[in-house]
């Protein structure tokens, strides 16, 4: 074989060695993934859909500003354009931004989230955004209390107490924790895990999971070890820069969950979302 030949063989054999690397990946459900439509999105449908397959990411919690993002998905899987990517649609109670402040007071938004249930297809509501007391309104009860009548999951981006107060609304709600406190002391979050046996903690932006070193801290590898099924990843792309750094998101989760043993790892990239999600 002459030498050109050799090098190619030997460039061709490290092209296929990358892409076993690549595929051998653990695949991450992306549960905190905004597709925005205020006034437009960052990427065309396609091009979402391209960040995923490059990420393996097999599914994703679907939330838009306003829903049109979401129905966009939607139709992509309705026409089998969404390869292979699981989307799991939710209600996102804000039409602009600024509804952000003032949702939970307003029957408006209570109207919003009745309409787009019609659709058919969503699995719970949110990201909504609550903070202590403001949790404690009657549009807030009513909102929880239609989700569990309707067995749809609250995705709540929300502090401790108001917490606690979705879930005196109704003990029977079902809630996503976005960001899963930010940084509230880990004992605080396996209280709350303790208390609620129907709350899971998504992990976008939580501090403190890590050291300095990029190592898991062993707080937070006791939590995931003594509740592996009660974790969830996403992306938050609530801005554009989110988007622009997904492949570094996504390369740091599995930096820390390659860590863990493999069985945990595969429960909070994929598996637990995937059990929340089964088809109905």
């Amino acid at each position: 074989m002459s030498i050109k030949a050799l090098c190619a063989a030997t460039a061709f054999a490290m092209l296929l060695a990358a892409s076993a690397r690549a595929d051998d990946r653990i695949e991450i459900f992306d549960a905190h993934m905004h597709y925005n439509w205020e006034p437009k999105p960052y990427y065309q449908p396609d091009e979402v859909l391209e960040v995923f397959k490059r990420n393996r990411v097999t599914g994703i919690l679907a939330t838009s500003r306003p829903n049109t993002g979401t129905h966009a998905l939607m139709d992509k899987q309705a026409e089998g354009k969404a390869g292979g990517v699981q989307v799991v649609p939710f209600i996102r109670p804000y039409r602009i931004r600024a509804d952000i402040g003032s949702w939970f007071n307003d029957p408006v938004i209570f109207d919003l989230v009745q309409d787009e249930y019609k659709r058919g297809y969503y699995r719970g509501v949110g990201e909504f955004h609550l903070t202590g007391k403001a949790a404690d309104t009657e549009m807030v009860k009513k909102t929880v209390d239609f989700a569990v009548e309707k067995n749809l999951y609250l995705h709540a981006h929300a502090d401790a107490e108001a917490v606690d107060i979705l879930m005196r609304h109704n003990p029977k709600a079902q809630i996503i924790w976005a960001h899963t406190g930010f940084s509230l002391a880990p004992d605080r979050v396996a209280a709350m895990l303790a208390k609620y046996p129907k709350l899971w903690g998504e992990l976008s932006y939580r501090s403190g999971i890590v050291d300095g070193g990029g190592k898991l801290t062993p707080e937070w590898r006791r939590l995931f070890e003594t509740y592996p099924d009660r974790f969830l990843v996403g992306s938050d792309t609530w801005v554009p820069e989110r988007w622009a750094s997904y492949d570094d998101i996504m390369a740091g989760y599995r930096a820390w969950l390659a860590q863990l043993p493999p069985a945990i790892a595969k429960k909070i990239a994929h598996g637990n979302a995937r059990a929340l999600f089964a088809e109905k």
